[in-house]
């Protein structure tokens, strides 16, 4: 290195130095040959800058130099299209594993997590703070050793609010991180899955895309952070899909499970029954809003997200407080509880229709950015969907049996032989939800159980006062029902079940057996 030549970290480098030549240690990522020049991208545990090299056209520059080398080079910083790069002056191999532990030291300190206070008070965020900081510092140290991220979230209100949260934090970090806003596209993907699990389709699917951006572009595996779902012994065999081919995983989650299969196969597992907490006292959107001030205490338009995903999962019922204190930073944001609804209500109507597309531009929207074309747009849209709402509450209560059994009240409608198919508003269990809502609302009765009955599934509603468990249910019917091959899961008052299509009437009846009990 040129003595003359003063150092310079990436993070450091701005357009006022533009045409300084300066000294940059790093690691090269990858190379890239070009029809005209060589392009090294170097990563110095501070930030990634695209370096240049020239003889003529085509032909690779420095061929002693190779991805995975730590080097030491003379650069005049330029600029192209907008984004800075350097113009190699010099360029050396410097000493392998003194650069190698300096910059790991760079990036282990960079990842540390400032200790921010949560944005209200609650013993179940005090419970996970460990998990959420270790959560935070894993991401951001995957933004500095640019690890592509991808998001799966469930496709609900609540699901869309913790992806859109992460996706919040973590894309400022990857642009900084390489002077690029095309990086967000190269170094970050969410996408909503449509089962409430991680199905391994979509494993496959992101780990073949992954697969063909390492062997094209020279990436790493990804990151994969799954939020509202992960939890469950149905999203094993996809988390154990990904690690095969050298995925780590993530899981910030509220959904129960009988046993934590998933701790052990991910670098970090959030759940509140991890620590003794129920998951309808804290949604997955309200934590991962918590823990997006962590990755990037920058971040900008989160503060409505907490109580928009709660009243949506409806956490009011079980964590009263919790809503009430997060309704008050949202309001002072200029959400109302109407107006959340309202938004919860269009997040509904276009998951059901992007379905697995990541849509991120028009999420954007829909979460306030800007926020009075959000405002325009809900007010358009949500006076239509609530019609729609109404006519699925109206096909739904002309066609429910209800029936008691024991002090409990079984409200039951067969979902394919009553609403339209494929494309219809609301969907099943939202259909489901609103006819259980309302038949307490117009008869007062306390113990109910709803439920939607398909050919090869039923989802589950009850309240509290039937004294009914998701998961319970599921063991009975596994236990009674082995050739069924029952899958499922949710909540304890919510959830669904699937079956093989001949044991329908048996599982039926299984069901309200167990409702005797």
């Amino acid at each position: 290195m040129e003595k003359n030549k003063e150092e310079y970290l990436i993070e450091k480098l701005d357009d006022n130095l533009i045409g300084k030549t300066l000294a940059i240690e790093g690691v090269i990522e990858r190379v890239n040959q070009t029809g005209g020049p060589t392009v090294f991208f170097v990563r110095d545990g501070t930030g990634v800058l695209a370096l240049k090299g020239f003889i003529k056209p085509g032909e690779r520059a420095y061929p002693q130099i190779l991805e995975g080398d730590y080097i030491k080079t003379i650069i005049e910083l330029g600029e192209f299209n907008g984004e800075l790069e350097g113009d190699i002056k010099k360029i050396s191999k410097g000493e392998q594993e003194k650069l190698k532990k300096k910059i790991e030291e760079r990036e282990r300190n960079k990842a540390q997590v400032k200790d921010i206070s949560f944005l209200v008070k609650d013993k179940i965020l005090e419970k996970l703070k460990d998990l959420l900081i270790k959560a935070a510092t894993e991401i951001r140290l995957a933004i500095l050793q640019s690890r592509p991220i991808i998001v799966r979230h469930h496709n609900d209100t609540d699901g869309y609010a913790a992806g859109f949260v992460l996706e919040r934090a973590i894309i400022p970090l990857i642009i900084n991180q390489h002077h690029s806003e095309k990086a967000a596209w190269e170094f970050f993907m969410r996408a909503p899955s449509t089962a409430p699990y991680y199905e391994l389709d979509d494993s496959i699917r992101d780990t073949a895309t992954s697969l063909r951006n390492v062997a094209k572009f020279s990436n790493k595996m990804p990151l994969v952070i799954i939020a509202d779902n992960g939890s469950t012994p149905e999203d094993l065999m996809a988390i154990k899909h990904g690690k095969v081919h050298g995925e780590d995983f993530m899981v910030i989650d509220h959904h129960g499970f009988d046993e934590d299969v998933i701790s052990k196969e991910v670098l970090v597992h959030i759940n509140p029954f991890l620590v003794g907490e129920s998951g309808s006292s804290f949604s997955a959107g309200m934590l991962c809003a918590e823990l997006s001030r962590m990755i990037n205490p920058d971040i900008q338009n989160v503060e409505q997200i907490p109580a928009l995903a709660g009243l949506a999962d409806k956490i009011d019922l079980e964590n009263p407080k919790v809503i009430k204190d997060y309704l008050k930073i949202a309001e002072k944001e200029g959400y109302s509880k109407n107006l959340l609804e309202d938004i919860s209500l269009v997040i509904e109507y276009v998951s059901a229709k992007v379905r697995f597309m990541e849509v991120r531009e028009y999420i954007k929207v829909l979460f306030g950015e800007p926020r009075d074309k959000q405002k325009k747009l809900v007010g358009l849209m949500a006076p239509h969907i609530k019609n729609l709402d109404k006519k699925g509450l109206e096909i739904g209560k002309a066609n429910a049996v209800q029936e008691k059994i024991g002090e409990i009240t079984l409200q039951t409608i067969e979902i394919e032989n009553v609403f339209p198919g494929f494309g219809f508003f609301p969907k099943p269990g939202r259909a489901i939800s609103l006819v259980h809502d309302n038949l307490q609302k117009e008869t007062g009765v306390k113990s109910l159980l709803t439920m939607g009955l398909m050919k090869t599934a039923i989802t589950i509603r009850a309240t509290n006062q039937a004294n009914f468990s998701m998961h319970e249910l599921i063991i009975f019917l596994k236990e009674k029902c082995p050739a069924a091959f029952i899958e499922g899961g949710g909540h304890k008052n919510a959830g669904s079940i699937t079956f093989l299509p001949n044991k329908k009437q048996e599982v039926f009846l299984l069901i309200k057996e167990f409702l005797k009990r």
